[in-house]
């Protein structure tokens, strides 16, 4: 125990089993003084005093004298003599360190094709690497367990969380890119999301050098919502709506029940589907219904509920002129030959009386009339005749 206590003295390195840890805290405060600090080459080790950092060594093997480094002047243990030093060391990989995965719940979000609310998630990997350790010592370590790498990177996902939630659910609200097929944005949202969650760690020391096999995708029972909804609508537009669409589905589970011979159709239900049916089959009353146009609601389909635009007007047909009134008939005047109308008395040209009256007993007489038809009486002078 003493020969590895001394070589504990005389030699500080993190050990072996911590080569993988992105931070290791090197056990003792009380440091020998000419003992030998090895610092490998993807590393770099921080001396602490009272939470404020008095030095850096860089890769390689350091002899802890103060003649030697001289911020080691300030950790002087002067109750042995000045043969100690009293210290925190950190040693930090400086080092790529890859494969760290994350995932998580990134908020509900409506839809804003289908008014849908729905659940977003993500998962992926992301490497990190730690580009300032005094920044990762100062504003990280201090306030979590750095025991393992669990530690550092669980608060990572945490802020990439973070961004990436901003990043997807601005783009979603803003309708620039669709819930049913967000795989083909992945490019956009890896580098919008590493971009952003950089600039966050700024301040930590810490920058992410990947970001990969990122995946939002829906909650399991919201998936089946939307998809469900998206066959519908597709349904619904190549029926021609939704009441044909319904009854069309009707019709065709009466069908299936039929099939199964008959004992699964109830007389209600197989009435209603042949009155649903005749319904089809008359013309119909009113303007033909136009289905809307495909829109960009989901994944190669439809608009859904959308809004449609509306059509624009049809301008108006000329008018047409108005067809002539038939003309009057009229009577030629038996002394000019003028047009008189029929009914008039007089000729409007020459004055010459249009009505004859019988000579015997004053009864009208028509203007043909040959005889009186009261009492026999022939007519006299020539009647005028019809103009034709």
């Amino acid at each position: 125990m003493g020969l590895l206590n001394e070589a504990r003295r005389e030699f500080i390195a993190a050990p072996d089993s911590a080569k993988g840890q992105i931070v290791y805290k090197w056990p003792d405060i009380n440091i020998r003084k000419f003992a030998r600090a090895i610092v490998e080459p993807d590393a770099t080790a921080v001396f602490m005093s009272q939470g404020q950092v008095m030095g850096v060594l860089l890769p390689g093997q350091h002899t802890l004298d103060a003649r030697e480094l001289p911020f080691l002047g300030m950790f002087v243990d002067w109750a042995t003599g000045g043969n100690a030093f009293r210290a925190e060391i950190y040693f930090v990989g400086t080092r790529e360190f890859p494969n760290n995965r994350f995932g998580g719940r990134l908020d509900e979000v409506q839809d804003p094709q289908t008014g849908l609310i729905v659940t977003l998630r993500t998962f992926g990997e992301y490497s990190l690497r730690v580009t300032d350790p005094t920044k990762l010592i100062l504003n990280l370590v201090g306030t979590v367990d750095v025991t393992d790498n669990q530690a550092v990177t669980g608060w990572v996902t945490q802020q990439l969380l973070k961004v990436a939630r901003t990043t997807v659910t601005t783009q979603l609200m803003s309708g620039a890119w669709p819930i049913l097929g967000l795989s083909m944005h992945s490019p956009e949202i890896e580098t919008q999301s590493l971009d952003a969650a950089n600039h966050e760690l700024t301040d930590y020391g810490i920058s992410l050098t990947r970001l990969g096999n990122v995946d939002v995708n829906l909650d399991d029972d919201d998936n089946a919502r939307l998809k469900k909804l998206a066959g519908d609508t597709a349904y619904s537009r190549l029926a021609g709506g939704f009441l044909q669409a319904a009854q069309a589905e009707a019709l065709q589970g009466a069908g299936q029940g039929m099939a199964q011979g008959g004992g699964a159709v109830t007389p209600m239900f197989l009435g209603a589907g042949l009155g649903m049916a005749g319904q089809m089959m008359q013309a119909p009353t009113q303007a033909p219904y136009n289905p809307p146009p495909p829109g960009p609601g989901f994944a190669g389909g439809g608009q859904g509920y959308a809004q449609q635009a509306a059509a624009p007007a049809q301008p108006a047909a000329p008018a047409q002129p108005a067809a002539p009134a038939p003309a009057a008939p009229t009577l030629a005047c038996a002394n000019c030959n003028a047009a008189v109308p029929v009914g008039a008395k007089f000729c409007a040209e020459c004055g010459t009386p249009t009505q004859k009256h019988c000579t015997n007993c004053n009864a009208s007489l028509n203007p043909t009339a040959k005889f009186c038809a009261e009492c026999g009486t022939p007519a006299g002078g020539s009647p005028a005749a019809p103009s034709t």
